[in-house]
């Protein structure tokens, strides 16, 4: 008589299972972890932070300066606020916006950002920057500074929702929700919102004073970012009135390559203006 017990076929897919989970344990096992890095200044912004990225670029120079480490994740032509509502996060720039970024670095997920690979010869190093922002350990930052508006200004973008102060798909909103995603998953760290400078608009000859895309000038923009500082206890460097001299057209030559972007005159004063803040110096 043929004693009961389970069939072969049983057998053969216990077996099978077994090596299939000893192999994935292998694996996995050896599967280097990303080892998280810290620095003890991290940098969001725009091309004012970004588009130089050697030593003579300003987060550089707050580095040597301050004798800390600093890492560069600003990147040239974003905004702070969304664009396309109906796209949700599927336009590039909007996945690598200041509220974008910020949430990605709330969540430790920056899948969506790793797909953006730049908007040309220009942006090369988006995709460095943003596999090194994945790889940060915020939580160990002691500094962060945060320069937006340009961009925000130039598109026209609102600058608050009426029944939405958090609303990222206008300048205000974005800054606010980003900015109180920073202090959550940064608490420690001391967090400086940088205005945006005077500009001049070579192309249409106008100055920041006069040219305006949605019926808002960029002082506007600077007065809004001065109110938020207030509402959430941020700490704001104004470097728009009374820093870049602006009495004749011809002064936009004098620290600026195009009107907008520091010249490497402009990126030594600006960073030796945020130093002087930081210390607590008077300029």
């Amino acid at each position: 008589m043929k004693q009961k017990g389970f069939k072969p076929t049983i057998l053969y897919w216990l077996a099978a299972v077994l090596v299939v989970a000893g192999c994935f344990a292998f694996v996995w096992s050896r599967t280097p972890v990303q080892e998280k890095q810290a620095y003890q200044t991290v940098v969001l912004g725009d091309s004012i932070f970004g588009s130089t990225r050697d030593e003579t670029s300003i987060p550089a120079q707050i580095g040597r300066k301050l004798g800390m480490t600093v890492y560069n994740g600003a990147l040239g032509g974003t905004c702070a606020s969304r664009q396309h509502r109906e796209d949700h996060m599927d336009y590039s720039l909007d996945s690598v916006s200041f509220g974008a970024l910020t949430r990605a670095i709330s969540l430790g997920d920056f899948g969506v950002q790793k797909t953006v690979k730049g908007m040309g010869s220009g942006t090369a190093y988006y995709a460095d920057t943003i596999a090194g922002l994945s790889a940060l350990d915020m939580g160990k930052a002691e500094l962060i500074l945060v320069l937006y508006g340009n961009n925000d200004y130039f598109a026209g973008r609102p600058l608050d929702a009426e029944n939405d102060p958090e609303d990222e798909y206008t300048f205000g909103g974005a800054l606010r929700s980003g900015l109180r995603r920073l202090r959550a998953c940064c608490p420690d760290a001391r967090i400086v919102l940088v205005t945006p400078t005077y500009n001049w608009l070579i192309e249409s000859g106008q100055t920041c004073e006069e040219y305006t895309e949605n019926g808002k000038y960029l002082e506007d923009y600077v007065r809004l970012e001065q109110q938020i500082g207030q509402e959430e206890q941020i700490e704001v460097l104004d470097l728009y009135h009374d820093f870049l001299p602006n009495d004749t057209w011809e002064d936009w030559q004098r620290y600026t390559i195009d009107g907008v972007h520091p010249n490497e005159a402009g990126r030594q004063l600006i960073a030796d203006r945020i130093v002087q803040y930081l210390k607590g110096e008077e300029p």
